[in-house]
């Protein structure tokens, strides 16, 4: 059911078009059963997204035999419900990796954001996935001039680390149709893509490659020792190796509660529109638009011509907990966004809304490291909203790590991640923080929407 902007601006959450499942995937078709009774495999990986599919996949085509265990179904999680970029260095925080772990060290993590979006578009040819990648670039335009200079230094510091950006002044945007909204930008190497049917290609091919996945299969327990042992509802599986990919998750199984939080993002899709609303809208190249926000916005037309737009603002749950469930303020704060900055498109209407988990440690670097007494017990998280890419090739990284090779970029990814706070004090810091940073974002925005009436 489509409901009208006004219906969901009103505030009544019965009429605010939440979806359960994201907007990008439905369960399919094909659900793997869940796991009965006793099995075992070289390796268990938990969590069937971005980077358990990545490294099933990468594991297999080395001759091991991998077990997945998904609570739900493939691409359930954050893989199946975020903005669809493409997007490597550009979109990290260059001066505040630099001033955590030195500009030698922050170079390699910019190169594994880099190379995360070169090892996606050579896993779309080589697995034969069709998700609509458009390679338009991804632009990080800014709404007001004041944020200018803030982005001109972080392209600076990039440079310097190795991130190749070029910038777009507003004469080459209003050339390229880009909506009028967004004055100058940075611009990367990348593009967007559906993610549903991306992940829901990395499933396929890992069954296709004899990859056994345990669908509706929540973890419930496991036993350290050189063999652990995974403990389910109506079954057990062994191994050697345990590998969690599960994200924004991971606490809930008793791991990480110390290194990540889980935080809330939110998106809305719209309608379809119409060819003339194409028309006034302009943007020929679709390139993925995000913002310099410290709660970024994000901005990209999809295949079916819709627009989703995302995050604006982030959401914490006390205790780390990641109910699915709807975030009503947030919802309306993207569509006030949706308004503010494509006027064009009034009337347009919300297809839905939807809810997801990312998982950010308190230095937002990625949390990558092995734990138990006999150190097999793998886990990657921290992909701090970033994760199609990044996530993707920790995959090939955690498989070769397993095969017993160290990859250099993998290597350059671990360093000393800060603790995080024991609730409550964790739930007034990271709100404490948000708030901050939304009433900031505020005053930008005040600033874009005096300029518009001045002009």
């Amino acid at each position: 059911m489509n409901y009208s902007n006004e219906q969901l601006m009103s505030g009544n959450p019965e009429a605010m078009p939440f979806r359960l499942l994201g907007g990008w995937i439905e369960q399919p078709s094909d659900l793997q059963p869940e796991l009965v009774g006793a099995v075992s495999a070289d390796v268990i990986i938990v969590g069937a997204g971005f980077a358990g599919l990545s490294t099933a996949l990468e594991l297999t085509a080395r001759g091991a035999k991998v077990i997945v265990l998904e609570q739900e179904f493939g691409g359930f999680g954050a893989s199946g419900r975020n903005a669809g970029y493409l997007l490597g260095s550009m979109g990290i925080e260059f001066e505040m990796f630099a001033n955590r772990v030195g500009f030698e060290r922050a170079r390699q993590f910019v190169n594994f954001y880099d190379e995360g979006v070169t090892y996606v578009e050579k896993r779309l040819a080589e697995l034969g996935i069709d998700c609509d990648y458009n390679p338009s670039g991804i632009l990080r335009a800014a709404i007001d001039p004041s944020q200018e200079k803030w982005l001109r230094r972080s392209m600076e510091i990039g440079e310097k680390l190795g991130s190749r950006t070029r910038f777009v002044d507003q004469t080459e945007m209003r050339a390229r149709g880009i909506p009028p909204a967004f004055l100058f930008a940075s611009e990367q190497r990348g593009g967007t893509l559906n993610p549903g049917k991306y992940v829901s290609g990395l499933r396929r091919a890992a069954l296709q490659a004899g990859v056994k996945i345990y669908e509706k299969t929540p973890l419930l327990s496991y036993s350290e020792g050189p063999i652990i042992t995974c403990k389910t509802a109506r079954g057990s599986a062994s191994a050697p190796i345990l590998v969690l990919t599960t994200n924004a998750f991971t606490p809930q199984l008793g791991l990480l509660r110390d290194k990540v939080a889980p935080i809330r993002v939110t998106a809305i899709e719209t309608q379809k529109l119409s060819s003339k609303q194409l028309e006034s809208l302009g943007w020929p190249g679709r390139e993925g638009i995000i913002t310099p926000h410290l709660m970024m916005e994000s901005h990209r037309l999809t295949a079916h011509n819709t627009m989703v737009m995302t995050v604006k603002k982030l959401n914490y749950v006390y205790g780390s907990k990641t109910p699915n469930v709807p975030d009503h303020g947030a919802y309306a704060a993207l569509v006030q966004m949706f308004h503010e900055r494509h006027p064009t498109l009034k009337g347009l209407g919300i297809k839905h809304c939807w809810s997801g988990y990312v998982s950010v440690a308190y230095d937002a670097l990625p949390v990558v490291d092995a734990t138990g007494l006999h150190k097999n017990i793998i886990y990657a998280a921290g992909c701090s909203g970033h994760g199609l890419a990044s996530q993707s090739l920790m995959g090939q990284l955690l498989a070769d790590k397993i095969k017993g090779v160290e990859n250099p970029i993998l290597t350059g990814l671990y360093h000393k991640t800060p603790s995080t706070l024991p609730e409550p004090f964790q739930w007034c810091a990271i709100k404490t923080a948000l708030t901050a940073a939304r009433l900031f974002d505020k005053r930008t925005d005040r600033k874009a929407r005096a300029a518009k009436k001045d002009s």
